[in-house]
């Protein structure tokens, strides 16, 4: 109770250095582009970060697959897929909330890029419906050599589950990502978030049917990414993220009826990350509850709530003396930047309801709860007792020797001598000096449980940083940039219900192909406005009757279909569609494509 009564206290008088304020616009470009310090793979023309270089390009082919790509998840050489795709899962939460804000700061872009070089790999890695690639390289064998990306030399070894070797977490993880990555490409590039989507419907299909751990078929993974809480936090997590991509009722309903038996309103959690996935899932399922969406699931939905209300209250139970929020001592940061993004879009959802936050020891308001968040982003950016700023290139005073490999050695652009295994350690891992190239964006493991931080190389639990730390602190910089008007009326902005959630394609096997183009463009009252024609084709040998067609994200005028209620069909003059024949209809809008997607037909 002391815990939260000091929460409520804090809130309302927060400390001077707090209101000095940051350049929460600065923090937040900085932030995307230590994403392109760790892609692996061929790097891409518009590369920023110009000292690294192509990488891991013989990835996947010793297992006949092309694995190259992807993301390297801290200071190491390896792939590991579950780290990989909940940064992927968290970036793409970001745009979501907050996309508007991260336009307005002109990221935008950017941050699509990085969500894009990981779902890219996810494609590559996923190329049968019950196989996922989880893992490329080893880390017994990578810590061993001190090496840039550029002269690996160490096992690249893929490692996958399958039916008969599952891994319930990393397949549902992977989904969530795909799931929620599909969101953020639906509304301008509608054929690749159909793509995604069907990735995720299979993966989590895979992993509720072959149920298990991943690391007990992954066992190269369990010394470094363990999968501590198991697969059934991951299987909710799936299906949130299907629920919000589809509106379907089954995911729905698979949260309803396994909320109790998978934990989902019986784990209290005091911390969320790429292990640990309820307080994400409690706070997605609190949305849905006051968007509206539980229906006959309200009473377990509020169930989930209360397990989120208590995440948010018990934020700031354990912290340093300077107020940071700690929760262990090996990279505590991931757990202080995901913290602050639930605490961030929760304000925002409390916002939009127009209520409060129901701590034991009183009500918190949105703006009150925004606060703690802001405070840990400010401790970040340098607001804390040592006046370190933890994101590498924010500031005058920040780690200059990060435990990373790439940026601890010179640039093989400078100086292309290959960089052996053990001479790495000699001749880069054992200096004293500033690594030579500046990992910019990067939020290392950060100080102890005393706020005490010791900048050196070796010093891995607080030096070395990873892409699940950075990736939720995104959505945070942009919401903080926004200031007053950061955020929108998040609850109404949820999807009409489709019965059907996949692609035309899809659906119709071949059958049916929905094919659309731009036709014309122009300028109105300073706004770009597009006329599309969209052709849909009867590739069967049969007559199509009783099309009916649901069309997403329509801004616009729309000739050529009949409308009822959500839904679309053939024009009232028009019985069928004969084989081998197509149908046209146009529409306008100031916008990226509609995404078409088949509810439902006859073949006779």
């Amino acid at each position: 109770m002391a815990a939260l009564f000091l929460l409520v206290i804090f809130l309302l008088c927060p400390a001077p250095a707090i209101l000095a304020g940051h350049d929460y616009g600065e923090a937040l470009r900085k932030s995307i582009l230590f994403f392109e310090a760790q892609r692996s793979g061929y790097l891409p023309d518009n590369q920023r970060v110009q000292w690294r270089g192509d990488s891991g390009l013989s990835d996947g082919k010793i297992s006949g697959v092309d694995l190259v790509g992807g993301y390297y998840d801290a200071g190491d050489n390896v792939k590991f897929g579950l780290p990989m795709a909940f940064t992927v899962t968290m970036m793409s939460w970001s745009i979501i909330e907050y996309g508007g804000q991260i336009d307005s700061a002109g990221e935008l872009q950017h941050a699509v890029d990085a969500v894009k070089w990981g779902t890219d790999y996810f494609i590559k890695a996923h190329p049968q419906p019950y196989v996922l690639y989880g893992e490329v390289g080893d880390g017994n064998t990578d810590h061993y050599c001190w090496q840039r990306p550029e002269d690996m030399s160490t096992s690249r070894d893929a490692y996958k589950i399958d039916a008969d070797h599952p891994g319930s977490d990393l397949a549902a993880e992977t989904a969530a990502a795909m799931a929620a990555a599909s969101i953020v490409f639906r509304s301008y590039n509608s054929s690749y978030s159909a793509e995604l989507l069907q990735h995720a419907h299979q993966l989590f299909e895979f992993a509720d049917k072959y149920r298990g751990k991943y690391d007990s078929s992954i066992t190269v993974a369990q010394k470094y990414y363990r999968s501590v809480s198991g697969y059934a936090d991951e299987l909710l997590w799936g299906a949130a993220w299907l629920y919000k991509a589809t509106n379907s009722e089954y995911y729905l309903d698979y949260l309803g009826y396994n909320g109790d038996a998978l934990g989902g309103t019986g784990w209290a959690i005091t911390e969320f990350g790429w292990d640990v996935k309820y307080a994400g899932v409690q706070t997605l399922v609190a949305k849905f509850l006051m968007a509206g969406k539980g229906g006959k699931h309200t009473e377990i939905f509020k169930r989930y709530k209360d397990k989120a209300e208590f995440f948010m209250c018990s934020c700031n139970a354990q912290q340093t003396p300077g107020g940071l929020i700690f929760r262990q001592r090996w990279n505590n940061m991931q757990f202080v930047t995901t913290a602050s993004f639930l605490m961030s879009v929760y304000s925002d959802y409390l916002a939009s309801a127009s209520t409060s936050l129901a701590c034991p020891n009183g009500p918190v308001s949105p703006a009150q709860l925004l606060a703690l968040a802001k405070s840990q982003v400010d401790y970040i950016l340098g607001d804390n007792p040592r006046a370190t700023s933890y994101m590498v290139g924010y500031g005058k005073n920040y780690p200059q020797q990060v435990h990373h490999r790439a940026s601890s050695i010179v640039s093989h652009k400078l100086d292309p001598s290959f960089v052996s295994c053990r001479g790495g350690y000699a001749s880069w891992f054992s200096r004293k000096a500033s690594d030579p190239n500046i990992l910019t964006g990067a939020v290392v493991g950060g100080p102890d449980a005393y706020d005490n931080f010791v900048d050196q190389r070796d010093n891995y639990e607080q030096t070395e940083p990873a892409t699940y730390n950075t990736a939720p602190l995104v959505g945070v910089l942009a919401r903080l940039h926004a200031g007053h008007n950061g955020y929108n009326q998040l609850l109404s902005v949820e999807l009409p219900e489709t019965k059907n959630p996949k692609p035309a394609t899809d659906r119709g096997q071949g059958l049916i192909i929905v094919e659309q183009n731009v036709t014309n463009s122009w300028i109105a009252e300073g706004k770009t406005f597009y006329r599309y024609s969209a052709i849909v084709s009867n590739k069967s040998s049969k007559k199509l009757k009783n099309l009916k067609l649901r069309i997403l994200n329509i801004h616009g005028p729309l000739w050529g279909l009949t409308k009822s209620g959500d839904d679309y069909f053939f024009p009232k003059w028009m019985e069928f569609l004969g084989a081998g024949k197509t149908m046209e209809f146009v529409y306008i809008q100031p916008a990226s494509p509609v995404q078409v997607l088949v509810s439902s037909y006859t073949l006779v």
